[in-house]
């Protein structure tokens, strides 16, 4: 019997909240310069890094090794500032946790906390 729940992080972040989410849906193909873990960023089907229909390949630094994935932004919703994203082949993997010796991923956590304070921090800046 395989073992559920969820991982989450919380990154406090000084920037206003209407700058940051601007950030993700006018900038996004400048994180492989504003975050140390992004190393490689292309358009692999579409013409604009800020749509729905647009799949990007990005090489990401996850446990101290590159990984390779594609991603898609699914919804942006601009009045609540969220955006919903699909990652997906490449180097992603489904994570099942089988049993407590099994670690979690949390090179992954780490990537993502790290990246969302390069981006602060970047916005801070500017």
């Amino acid at each position: 019997m395989a073992l559920t729940g969820k991982l989450s992080v919380e990154t406090p972040i000084q920037t206003p909240p209407a700058k940051y989410f601007d950030i993700f849906i006018t900038e996004f193909h400048n994180f492989h310069s504003i975050c140390e873990k992004v190393h490689e960023a292309e358009i692999h089907e579409g013409d604009d890094w800020h749509v729905t229909d647009s799949v990007k390949n990005w090489t990401l630094i996850v446990d101290g090794k590159p990984i390779k994935l594609k991603e898609k932004m699914e919804k942006i919703v601009k009045e609540n500032k969220s955006i919903t994203y699909k990652f997906f082949d490449g180097d992603i993997i489904d994570y099942e946790k089988i049993n407590e010796s099994v670690e979690a991923p949390y090179g992954f956590m780490e990537f993502f906390d790290k990246s969302l304070k390069d981006i602060d921090s970047h916005l801070l800046k500017a």
